[in-house]
């Protein structure tokens, strides 16, 4: 069963007020991992036990001395397995590299959490080297989503452990990374909030790449106030929530191209129940054809920029390829062949798209679309079935992977009732527009609530 989140403005304030302690929260945290009948041993490949302890006692030494960092102080913190943190071995969710050596030192993203006071529980389960929008795992298993535990169904991807840590109390929120969707995805299908930045904001620095032009850095946390808090410390600025924008007037395209077709029922359903509480609540809603997301999986179809993907792992693939997942093997290898040239002209054709779509959405305050085609299926479903597989992958990917290759930020905020599948809305910025994005998140998620 998933515990109630707390946001993080209401577990600071209670840390302020003396009402509980860093310790307290991560023993909590610590217990939730624990639980032998929840998701712990599918969600946390490694648990920092007594450095989480360590690091909280000294969290709340500090505090009564007058020095909180941030907003984020205290607080505890799941890694996705893809980052370096000093003295572990950075898995990626795989069983090839458990022989690897130990990171000397943190990544760039998880030293600033700890910089901001963040106490590091431990590392999240992922889609083996964070290649599915799935979050099935053959290898350490397939963390459960908080909804429907009976059926058991998938998490979403890549970030599969760092949406059930959150959802399920084993920390506060998550550090997770998203290259097609792999933050926004898992949020989606959980009822969490997940933000993927422009890419150049955060440095990738220590975690293992996928793609170097998409690959980014980004929180799963209970709200879009969250989401801003932790993508500013992530981000090297100033730790603090925007306020959100007015609401009446507000300009919000809604694509007709892509993005809305071979939606399921209740996605169909929540997406169209949440227009009409935004355009009730004061927003014009336009719907405009931007045709250019239709470029997106022309310019991939035979693998485009994932060809830095075999980059990273094609030597690895030549001496290892059987301890590799079948299926993540198999969609890396599908690019071996492409010639240089091919992924040259994907790069420059990406450039001309993305002036092309910056023209389009120029008049509007945000584009919004559904996060996911579809809610989270049976975990069984995939037993057996490639083709299910590669069909279901490539239809939760395609809303998010289309903004990552646009090079725009973007949150996805829960559109459902309580107690429903969960669905998320994706509140689509412009480039190195991140804080503005948050106010209008801000008031979208307010009406939505």
């Amino acid at each position: 069963m998933s515990a109630p989140i707390t946001p993080i403005s209401i577990l600071a304030a209670e840390l302020a007020a003396g009402a509980t302690t860093s310790r307290a929260l991560v023993e909590a945290a610590l217990a939730r991992i624990d639980d032998p009948a929840g998701e712990g041993k599918r969600v946390m490949l490694k648990v920092h036990r007594e450095a989480a302890l360590a690091a909280a006692d000294a969290s709340d030494t500090l505090r009564a001395r007058g020095y909180v960092p941030s907003p984020l102080a205290g607080l505890p913190v799941s890694i996705k397995d893809l980052y370096d943190i000093a003295g572990d071995v950075t898995t990626v969710g795989a069983r090839v590299t458990r022989n690897e050596p130990p990171a000397t030192s943190d990544a760039a993203a998880v030293a600033r959490l700890r910089q901001a006071g963040a106490v590091v529980i431990g590392r999240t389960n992922m889609t083996e080297f964070a290649y599915s929008g799935l979050g099935l795992n053959p290898h350490y298993d397939t963390p459960r989503n908080p909804w429907d535990r009976a059926t058991g169904r998938i998490p979403g991807g890549s970030s599969s452990g760092a949406a059930v840590s959150v959802s399920d109390g084993m920390a506060a929120f998550a550090l997770g990374s998203d290259t097609g969707g792999s933050v926004r995805i898992p949020s989606s299908l959980c009822g969490l909030t997940g933000f993927k930045p422009t890419t150049r904001r955060v440095p990738m620095d220590g975690a293992f790449p996928l793609s170097t032009t998409l690959d980014s850095a980004g929180p799963l946390a209970p709200g879009v106030a969250c989401c801003a808090v932790i993508d500013a410390v992530l981000a090297g600025e100033p730790p603090v929530a925007p306020t959100p924008m007015p609401f009446t007037g507000l300009r919000l395209a809604v694509p007709q191209t892509l993005v809305l077709d071979r939606l399921d029922e209740t996605v169909a359903r929540d997406f169209d129940r949440a227009l009409a509480t935004l355009s009730r609540a004061g927003a014009r809603i336009t719907e405009i054809a931007f045709e250019e997301l239709a470029e997106v999986p022309k310019l991939n179809a035979n693998g485009g920029i994932f060809a830095e993907a075999y980059a990273v792992h094609r030597n690895r693939l030549r001496t290892d390829a059987d301890q590799y997942d079948p299926r993540v093997a198999s969609r890396i290898l599908r690019v071996k062949d492409m010639d240089v040239a091919d992924y040259y002209d994907v790069l420059q054709a990406r450039t001309a798209l993305i002036k092309d779509a910056d023209a389009t959405t120029a008049p509007f305050d945000a584009v919004i679309t559904p996060t996911t085609a579809i809610v989270a299926p049976p975990i069984a479903a995939f037993d057996g079935d490639d083709k299910y597989y590669g069909v279901t992958n490539l239809l939760m990917l395609r809303n998010t992977f289309c903004f990552n290759f646009l090079d725009r930020c973007a949150l996805t905020i829960p559109m459902h009732r309580p107690g429903d599948a969960p669905t998320g809305l994706m509140v689509v910025g412009e480039t190195m527009g991140d804080r503005r994005l948050f106010s209008i998140g801000l008031a979208i998620e307010e009406v939505l609530r």
